[in-house]
């Protein structure tokens, strides 16, 4: 799946290193939603096993290749794929910081909106951001993703607590 500058594509071998990299930054973890890094053997059974479609597995995750330069730049993920209420909740990394905040977190998500809506007939998808993290606050909201709810005091931080927002996109 290409768009612009971006392609979205399958999880390869190749990516284990990224992978391991990524899973493994406590920086991520809260936003993920793990609190213990990931083995190379575990990720390399996940790759293993990538083959997998989002229907045996409810969940499908691709990489994210920045065109003109070849390189691996992140990953975006549908995952709870709901095949009866016809609903998958989506989230994305742009993991290298030189190439955040130049429209391919917008590029990708359209790319991933698109195949969720026209391949798999989704009805609707849904992403759980952080409060604190605006740049994915201002990201779904400008793809069209409109806040349903917050969750108070949702996700414990060494801080103290901080609230979750809950967006969707629904497929018209």
């Amino acid at each position: 799946m290409n768009y612009k500058e971006i392609r979205l594509r399958a999880v390869e071998p190749e990516d284990l290193e990224n992978l391991y990299q990524w899973e493994n930054n406590p920086d991520y973890w809260l936003v993920s939603n793990i609190i213990t890094p990931y083995s190379k053997y575990i990720l390399k059974k996940y790759i293993e096993n990538a083959h997998k479609t989002i229907f045996e597995t409810g969940q499908l995750r691709l990489m994210i290749d920045h065109i003109p330069t070849g390189k691996t730049i992140g990953t975006i993920d549908l995952f709870d794929y709901d095949p009866f209420h016809l609903r998958a909740g989506i989230g994305i990394l742009i993991a290298e910081e030189e190439y955040r905040r130049k429209g391919y977190a917008s590029m990708a998500l359209e790319c991933l909106i698109d195949y969720s809506f026209n391949t798999l007939r989704l009805h609707q998808l849904y992403c759980n951001v952080l409060s604190n993290n605006c740049e994915s606050l201002d990201l779904f909201r400008k793809i069209g993703f409109t806040e349903s709810g917050i969750k108070k005091d949702w996700v414990k931080t060494k801080d103290g607590y901080i609230d979750e927002h809950i967006l969707q996109l629904i497929n018209e």
